[in-house]
């Protein structure tokens, strides 16, 4: 398999008052990625941050911020995400059935890495010609809990998703998020996961390092015996 491991703790459980020490701490516990949930308050009830506080904390940190956009019109996130120094910009496929080429195309063009989301109840299929567009998404984020809050239940039924894009498209990063922490992590990763967004179970860890440590060894294990 072309692809590595990444752990991406999720920033919506961390302190918002110490944000930079909070992603300092991860980086240095062994973190990849810093993943950072955008919500509109529209498209999920609940609202969290955009591109002011994206700008604020890329002054403390060259870290790669892995942006989830949920939001209901992304294309107006483009260039402040942009401006603000976002990495991965990660939009839902719910919103933009009929505009994806363009978005990505933007994305691309403003220098960040297109990926797109599917909510639980979206059929896989759905996110299949964007993967094999002349100019693709490289990203494929598959919730894993209905999103919009943190702490939910993971859904291992959706892990049926994860086999088929990683059946269909080898080398593609393929990412969960939700409910992902030390019981849930081999099912994610057997069904063939390397991207693995987590909050609660590595922010509410004692020792945070070792549940990163044990979720890319996870991966790690089910690469080699893939």
């Amino acid at each position: 398999m072309g692809v590595t491991p990444k752990i991406a703790p999720s920033m919506l459980s961390s302190d918002f008052a110490n944000l930079a020490s909070e992603a300092h701490r991860m980086l240095n516990d062994g973190a990849d990625w810093l993943h950072m949930d955008i919500m509109d308050g529209h498209f999920v009830p609940n609202l969290t941050i955009g591109a002011p506080v994206i700008e604020s904390l890329r002054k403390h940190t060259e870290a790669y911020l892995d942006c989830h956009l949920m939001v209901t019109n992304p294309l107006d996130y483009v260039e402040p995400l942009r401006k603000a120094g976002a990495s991965g910009f990660t939009f839902h496929i719910e919103t933009s059935k009929d505009n994806w080429s363009e978005l990505v195309q933007r994305i691309k063009s403003g220098g960040m890495t297109p990926g797109v989301a599917l909510k639980p109840g979206t059929p896989v299929e759905e996110i299949y010609p964007l993967v094999e567009a002349e100019n693709p998404v490289e990203l494929v984020l598959v919730m894993t809990v209905e999103p919009g809050f943190g702490g939910q239940k993971f859904m291992p039924e959706m892990m049926n998703k994860v086999r088929m894009l990683r059946q269909k498209y080898p080398s593609l990063n393929i990412e969960v998020d939700g409910g992902l922490g030390p019981s849930t992590i081999g099912t994610a990763a057997s069904a063939g996961a390397n991207c693995i967004v987590a909050g609660s179970s590595v922010f509410g860890a004692p020792k945070p390092a070792e549940v990163i440590s044990l979720m890319r060894k996870s991966v790690e294990k089910a690469q080699q015996t893939s």
